[in-house]
């Protein structure tokens, strides 16, 4: 490739870790910033030209990004391990910041409260998930509970196992929440049925079941906002 030049080559406005540090972080695209953790590229390409391609193939989607796994990147030329575990890594700190500024908060005050609590763990996952939350009487997090783990359109749930560790907890009330992989936010008739027994349960215990989202990677359906609780 006769008009290819190396980084190092460029002026240095245009370089992405020059650039960070002259105009600041929010001035580097998606591109630029993925080609700051590769590091290099290619004897033909350089890492930003390899960051492209890498965004061009998840859509410009960082979620879809966050969906690869180590192997995937090493399908890259120019990619080896290290450069692999390096995106993976930083993608998860990503997520984890994310989660970390919602539980700081401690208080669920809407269903939109409740979808970024959740979003870092189920988001990207290519399996259903069905979590709790169980709350004080002021809504504060007592703590979160993974109920059960399925398949990519199905989890059972145990009813026993959900308002055992609500009693633990002398929870006042519970959201419940689990994620479709299929990007589908709609309820289907199982999710009714199964959010219907749990209120029914919980009537006789005293708890209050506040919600129930459905989660995807951008999205979410809120039972109580849509008023079918």
């Amino acid at each position: 490739m006769e008009n290819f030049k190396s980084i190092k080559d460029w002026a240095d406005d245009d370089k992405p870790r020059e650039k960070l540090i002259t105009k600041g972080v929010s001035s580097l695209s998606n591109a630029e910033l993925l080609a700051i953790l590769i590091g290099s590229g290619t004897k033909n390409q350089s890492a930003v030209d390899l960051a492209k391609k890498i965004l061009y193939d998840t859509e410009n989607n960082i979620n879809i990004l966050g969906k690869k796994t180590v192997k995937n990147l090493m399908q890259y030329k120019g990619i080896g391990l290290a450069k692999a575990i390096t995106v993976i890594a930083a993608l998860e700190l990503g997520k984890r910041r994310k989660y970390d500024e919602t539980f700081k908060q401690n208080k669920i005050t809407s269903s939109k409260d409740v979808f970024n609590f959740f979003l870092p763990m189920l988001s990207d996952l290519r399996h259903e998930e069905f979590w709790i939350l169980t709350l004080s009487r002021a809504n504060k997090i007592i703590n979160k509970y993974k109920i059960s783990k399925g398949g990519l359109s199905s989890t059972v749930i145990d009813n026993k196992i959900i308002f055992n560790y609500a009693l633990s907890d002398l929870a006042n009330s519970i959201i419940l929440c689990h994620n479709h992989p299929s990007g589908n936010i709609l309820p289907s008739e199982n999710d009714k049925t199964i959010t219907k027994k749990i209120i029914e349960a919980a009537k006789l215990l005293d708890i209050k079941v506040l919600d129930h989202l459905i989660i995807t990677q951008t999205n979410y359906f809120s039972f109580a906002d849509q008023n079918i609780l």
